[in-house]
């Protein structure tokens, strides 16, 4: 009878052992995860982390009761970020993720038109949204500490690709933006600047104009260089661009398509208005890419004060060293509008 008793517990014992073991293997090291892609993104957000992190996992888990129990045993509290999850994972496997690997994004920007579409395009891809955005980069403090104002505070966005944490807050995220704009400004790059005379916002500001005076890099040193020269005397820069800036902000949509600008338009009074006032306009009215601004900084030398779209190379200009060669090269293109049906 004992040794029946004894072989019960045992046996007992065995399955008890072996229902723990099991159970153990399900929480810890099965296989967890729901989703039939590669790897899955979760975002875990700033405020109401946990909350929002057993959410969004209910949704990539297949047992979330099975994973809350290993987070327990583990000592796991979920913690803000962007974390990239592996098909197969166990929980295991996935905790140890949560705990430490909040993933970089690669955020890459440019051709922007204005500091509002900026901020909107990368609140799609942070955390942070576009009104705070906004509200950092046109802090008061923030632009008198560093010497911008609202106009040209745009000009410390220089396109390229950067890494960011999703969970970059608004104030983060601007001051990464003038750390990158201050690394810009090599030596060379200041040197060039101080040659002309110009200040950093200035050459952003000239640099935006010549990004949408030509979408031809190889051209923009040579536009870039006859506005440069227009400035060294004392000329009014005259861009079109400048002047449907003006009408689109007017009009407070800058999604206008604006094919011609008209004469009455270069009568409008605005700072931006490069047909009334001289000099470079108070701020960038575009984002310039890396090719306009060293258009400017190492623009070709020559004496061409003017230029006309050239009518038999897209994307190209005619230039001229005189209003009357001007004249001709703007004849020839008004003429071959006249032949196009694009002008009247």
């Amino acid at each position: 009878m004992i040794k029946r008793v004894l072989l019960a517990t045992i046996l007992l014992g065995i399955l008890v052992g072996g229902v723990f073991v099991a159970h153990f293997y399900r929480v810890f090291f099965a296989s967890n995860t729901a989703f039939e892609t590669p790897t899955k993104e979760v975002l875990f957000p700033s405020e109401d982390t946990k909350i929002a992190a057993y959410d969004t996992l209910s949704k990539v888990v297949k047992r979330i009761d099975l994973f809350q129990q290993a987070a327990r045993r583990k000592g796991y509290h979920p913690i803000p970020g962007r974390f990239v999850l592996e098909n197969g994972m166990n929980n295991n496997e996935i905790i140890n993720r949560l705990r430490v690997d909040n993933a970089p994004l690669k955020l890459t920007f440019n051709n922007q038109k204005t500091l509002r579409h900026f901020a909107g395009f990368v609140a799609n891809k942070i955390e942070a949204d576009s009104t705070a955005i906004m509200q950092a980069f046109l802090d008061p403090d923030f632009l008198e500490k560093n010497g911008f104002n609202a106009e040209n505070v745009f000009s410390i966005c220089i396109p390229n690709t950067y890494e960011f944490f999703w969970n970059t807050s608004a104030t983060q995220f601007r001051d990464r933006m003038l750390l990158e704009y201050n690394r810009f400004w090599t030596p060379k790059r200041e040197a060039a600047r101080k040659s002309m005379h110009l200040e950093r916002t200035e050459v952003i500001a000239l640099a935006a104009i010549v990004q949408l005076e030509s979408y031809r890099k190889v051209e923009r040193p040579t536009v870039a260089g006859v506005y440069l020269n227009r400035l060294r005397k004392r000329m009014r820069l005259q861009a079109d661009p400048t002047i449907i800036y003006v009408l689109k902000r007017k009009a407070n949509n800058f999604d206008l398509d604006i094919r011609r600008v008209l004469y009455a338009d270069l009568k409008i009074k605005s700072p931006y208005n490069t047909y009334r006032n001289r000099g470079i306009p108070p701020g960038p009215i575009t984002m310039p890419d890396v090719s306009a601004i060293e258009a400017v900084l190492f623009p070709e030398k020559h004496r061409y004060l003017y230029f006309v779209a050239d009518p038999d190379r897209t994307g190209y200009h005619l230039f001229a060293t005189s209003l009357a060669e001007h004249n001709k090269n703007k004849k020839r293109y008004t003429s071959w509008l006249r032949q196009k049906n694009i002008y009247r």
